[in-house]
């Protein structure tokens, strides 16, 4: 996808790097132009102007006595002439003793890299000033009869300077100059614009900004006319997009985009799911009173991932319609276990009638008539809601096929309730005995125990089993995900425990499990 940031600011960046590197070699190009001419030129004219100074017979006179009252003259002269910046005249050691300057006379004459002092003329720049030196030589020391090489007596410097041209002068000073750089102006920013074209032309995969356009409105109106929710995530797990369905699934607010998805209030599972940290098809999860179907599918380009898109389908009316038969298959199969205990004791009875036992069946009739009448009698004493209380008689009877001993604790007591909490007693105590009979075996001794009694401010329900118990690591698990370890056993989710949860934190309420000598569950259901 190229460089982070937006198309506007990924051009922008690449016109300023053309300008930049424009202005660079124009400046580049012009001091080195500009200085290379104004040395070449101007530094002839100022070596003339110094040796036309120090070719001055009142030059060399002054210089040679003691009478340098005249040297100020001849180099003001020459200066007005020349237009030189400076015409200065120093002695053999180079202190200076005529200068435009008044605090110049009497101060050493800086003379950088300059030959001047050895008998040669020189050109060059010292403390920025393009500077000419040209040696003022006298007259030969007797006894010598002719100057010559060995004999040369330097007795002063002539120095010409003038400052170096600043860069707009040069540039306004070379006509030429300003036409190559025009030139080389127009080259760089042709190519320029035309790298930048290209790169952009590939990053759009060829397609004009109308077409971007009405790819993008094509793009929203499809997402947000699709009945499915749909999610996208960039590789940082932020949010790109949302439709709306997703928001309202989700009961997502408006500004969501942008924000990391482990941002969002929602809750740990379905903060999982978004981010890739739970894998899986069709995952299961529970928001806002919905039960949802996820999937999750990363999103690669150029073989590197760039993101993710996950797409929701709301499965409540599915899920209540299965649980509706559940409650049916469950209703069925109390029915089918009450009816196979009735046949199998009329079997009995019949056979002790045909035996001629007549004591031993009134004695077998009074037996069961009192198992029953018991345990009708403790749940009607003791529970009150009417909805509860079938309810227990009718798991007692699914218990018994099974084998399986169901009682009640010695504090078992409720009252009638209301409508809605009667309501959601039945589904949560009824997903916890039938999560307690599926844990158990059948085996002989196996018993599930039942604790339902009202604080002031809440019904709690707690159920004791004496089955292996819950695995310490999948203690929480079984609540977040929604499975059961039986569903868990053939790779399924089941949606008892969690919609036991989603009831109890509906209500402001909890359940929890924890091992004592089996599996107990406590709901907390306030009224």
């Amino acid at each position: 996808m190229g460089p982070a940031g937006s198309l506007a600011r990924r051009l922008l960046a690449w016109q300023l790097m053309i300008v930049f590197a424009l202005l660079g070699c124009v400046a580049a190009f012009s001091i080195v132009h500009t200085g290379v001419v104004f040395r070449d030129t101007e530094g002839r004219k100022l070596l003339a102007v110094a040796e036309n100074v120090a070719a001055t017979p009142g030059v060399r006179a002054a210089l040679g006595s003691t009478d340098r009252d005249s040297l100020p003259t001849f180099a003001e002269s020459a200066r007005g002439l020349s237009g030189a910046d400076a015409v200065i005249i120093t002695d053999a050691q180079g202190r200076v003793l005529a200068s435009p300057d008044p605090s110049g006379p009497g101060t050493a004459l800086p003379l950088g890299a300059s030959t001047a002092r050895d008998g040669r003329a020189w050109v060059g720049e010292v403390d920025g000033r393009l500077a000419a030196h040209v040696p003022v030589i006298g007259d030969p020391l007797p006894p010598a009869p002719t100057p010559s090489a060995g004999q040369t007596r330097v007795i002063g410097i002539v120095a010409v300077t003038e400052a170096m041209p600043g860069f707009w002068e040069g540039i306004a000073n070379s006509p030429r100059t300003v036409l190559a750089l025009l030139m080389i102006a127009t080259v760089l920013g042709v190519a320029g614009s035309f790298l930048v074209a290209s790169r952009v032309k590939r990053q759009t995969l060829g397609l004009e900004p109308r077409e971007i356009t009405g790819l993008i409105e094509h793009r929203e109106a499809l997402l947000h006319g699709i009945k499915e929710g749909v999610i996208a995530m960039d590789r940082h797990h932020r949010v790109t997009l949302v439709n709306d369905r997703a928001r309202e699934l989700l009961a997502l607010p408006s500004g969501c985009v942008g924000v990391a998805v482990d941002d969002l209030d929602v809750n740990e599972r379905l903060r999982d799911v978004l981010a890739g940290r739970a894998e899986g098809t069709d995952q299961i999860v529970l928001r806002a009173g919905r039960v949802l179907v996820l999937n999750r599918l990363p999103v690669r380009a150029g073989g590197r991932p760039i993101g993710a898109v996950a797409t929701l389908r709301d499965r409540t009316e599915l899920a209540a319609l299965r649980e509706e038969l559940a409650a049916s298959s469950r209703t069925t199969d109390t029915l089918r276990a009450q009816a196979h205990e009735f046949t199998n004791r009329l079997h009995t009875i019949a056979g002790l009638i045909e035996l001629g036992e007549y004591d031993q069946a009134r004695q077998y009739v009074d037996l069961v008539s009192r198992a029953h009448d018991d345990w009708y009698d403790q749940v009607t004493a003791r529970i009150g809601d009417p909805a509860v209380a079938a309810l227990l008689i009718a798991k007692a009877s699914l218990a018994a096929e099974r084998g399986i001993g169901v009682r009640l604790a010695p504090a078992t007591h409720l009252d009638q309730v209301d409508e809605r909490l009667s309501a959601d007693l039945v589904t949560v105590v009824g997903n916890l005995v039938d999560n307690a009979l599926d844990a158990l075996a059948g085996e002989e001794g196996d018993w599930v125990e039942i604790d339902i009694h009202a604080d002031p401010d809440a019904v709690v329900v707690v159920m004791r089993d004496s089955g292996p118990g819950v695995a310490p690591e999948i203690a929480t698990e079984v609540f977040r995900r929604g499975f059961t370890t039986k569903a868990a056993q053939h790779g399924q989710r089941g949606l008892g425990l969690a919609l036991t949860r989603q009831i109890c934190v509906r209500r402001g309420g909890s359940v929890d499990v924890r091992n004592s000598a089996g599996a107990e569950f406590t709901a907390i259901l306030p009224t």
